[in-house]
């Protein structure tokens, strides 16, 4: 089945068709990704825009002239004016620049909040849980967390594992703009997966949502931090805190 779709989802199958079939995207980039059909099938992008369809034209036979015409002379062109030729070589407009970059200035680095979640080690919630606080700016970003619509899909924890990693792999679009963290809860399935993420902005930015279409497949809400209890949900996020919610961690995987 992953064979036959290939083809169709890398050349001509955009996304603005293939959304219509949620369950058919979420099954093949769920197999695509695992790392045995990976290992044949490589990276490839879902295609973009349908290719052109060009029409079959028969070249127009030369008719065979009875006597050879005399060649003519090529036309000498006037040279054009500068200024028109500088507009032929005008260098290539650069790329409009992300949204997200226009924002106004955030005191909220967010390279320096993934640094220090990496380098501690210990005491984590006097270091890395009060740092983020320190940092966190309200104002410049935003705080969201999103439950997965179809829980009672995952039966199979290694799928589910995968099924996580591959939402991790396409986030990479918002890497510049994001921290997230996501929790697979459960002894036994079915699994529940749960997550917080941290997105430059108020909302949550629209070409993410756009472009990743594992955003459709989970329940968004904006996290509440004047709430004493929300406030303390994202910081059992963050730190995998166990148990959460009253149930075991089977894994956590974090977005840096």
């Amino acid at each position: 089945m992953i064979c036959n779709l290939y083809y169709g989802f890398k050349l001509i199958m955009t996304k603005s068709f293939t959304s219509e079939f949620p369950h058919v995207e979420r099954y093949f980039w769920t197999v695509a990704n695992q790392p045995k059909i990976k290992k044949f099938l490589g990276d490839f992008k879902q295609a973009e825009s349908v290719p052109a369809v060009q029409s079959a034209k028969k070249p127009a036979q030369a008719k065979e002239s009875a006597k050879p015409k005399a060649k003519a002379e090529p036309k000498k062109e006037a040279p054009k004016p500068k200024a028109e030729a500088a507009e032929e070589e005008e260098a290539p407009k650069p790329k409009p620049k992300n949204p997200l970059d226009l924002l106004p200035p955030s005191k909220m680095i967010l390279d320096d909040w993934k640094r220090l979640y990496s380098n501690t080690k210990s005491n984590f919630r006097e270091v890395a849980i009060k740092g983020f606080w320190d940092m966190y700016d309200p104002e410049g970003y935003s705080l969201w967390f999103c439950d997965y619509k179809y829980n009672d899909e995952n039966t199979v924890s290694f799928v589910t594992l995968n099924k996580v990693s591959g939402f991790l792999q396409r986030m990479d679009l918002a890497r510049k703009y994001a921290f997230g963290k996501m929790l697979i809860i459960g002894n036994e399935p079915p699994y529940k997966v749960k997550g917080l993420w941290l997105f430059r902005g108020p909302e949550i930015p629209k070409f993410v949502m756009d472009e990743c279409y594992d955003m459709e497949l989970y329940d968004w809400k904006k996290a509440d931090i004047s709430d004493e209890e929300q406030k303390e949900r994202v910081n059992q996020m963050i730190e995998d805190h166990e148990p959460f919610e009253g149930e075991a961690l089977l894994d956590a995987k974090c977005f840096k």
